[in-house]
């Protein structure tokens, strides 16, 4: 009996912490319609990065030092969403 409730009680925990790291997942998962976790959902990176190569080319295209500089570092933000383990901001616009 005391087994069971030690392991309810981690149980538990491991629910609030999965609940704390990524909310959207979490309550999908409650509702029975389960959605990618976090780390698997890469819309923006792609976004971000198709932007970032369109303005390189443009940038290449027209002979633009800064339009070129500028898709340059974009994509180079854009590849680095792509890393499922990078570590999450905290901080005055984080989303926690």
């Amino acid at each position: 009996m005391a087994h069971d409730m030690a392991q309810d009680a981690r149980l538990r925990a491991l629910e609030d912490h999965l609940h704390a790291q990524d909310p959207r997942f979490s309550e999908a998962m409650d509702a029975g319609e389960p959605r990618p976790p976090r780390e698997y959902r890469r819309g923006r990176a792609w976004l971000l990065l198709l932007a970032g190569l369109t303005a390189l080319g443009v940038g290449i295209g027209v002979g633009h030092g800064l339009l070129l500089a500028t898709g340059l570092v974009v994509a180079g933000i854009a590849v680095h969403l792509f890393d499922p383990d990078r570590p999450r901001p905290r901080g005055l616009f984080s989303s926690r």
